[in-house]
């Protein structure tokens, strides 16, 4: 049986944008890819990411944060998704089997300021950013797939 495909999520911190894009992969693409999220500088999953997740039926309470030191050489990588400008920048370059290094940038959720519920609706706007992104880039990666 052939490898599944898979993809790395990579942010900053692994507190948000990463994790929300993990969440939403997994839940799109059910088991036909291995997902994964990192940080460069991991930190922790930020409570309002959980919360804005939770309110569209994707559950990512469990996940932990997670350092790039935690993949890098011990699994093979076939797309590589950094999701914020830092980790572009800091992000190592060179990855097993890479077949593509994409760059989606996403605002940054954590950085909202206001009421919890201003922040709330910020980490709404990304999350439902990151969505449509996913889901676009499933239907190319489906056609490339059937080529």
């Amino acid at each position: 049986m052939p490898r599944k495909l898979s993809v790395l999520f990579v942010c900053s911190h692994n507190s948000a944008r990463s994790q929300m894009a993990e969440g939403w992969l997994r839940h799109l693409a059910g088991d036909d890819l291995d997902v994964y999220s990192a940080g460069v500088n991991p930190g922790t999953l930020n409570p309002l990411a959980v919360r804005a997740m939770n309110e569209v039926g994707v559950n990512i309470a469990d996940h932990k944060a997670e350092g790039v030191d935690t993949y890098l050489g011990k699994i093979i990588v076939d797309y590589l998704v950094i999701v914020c400008d830092k980790a572009s920048q800091t992000c190592p370059r060179v990855w097993p089997g890479l077949r593509e290094r994409m760059f989606w940038p996403f605002d940054d959720p954590s950085s909202a300021q206001g009421s919890d519920e201003e922040k709330l609706e910020v980490f709404r706007r990304v999350r439902d950013e990151i969505k449509a992104k996913i889901e676009n880039w499933l239907i190319e990666v489906q056609q490339t797939m059937t080529r």
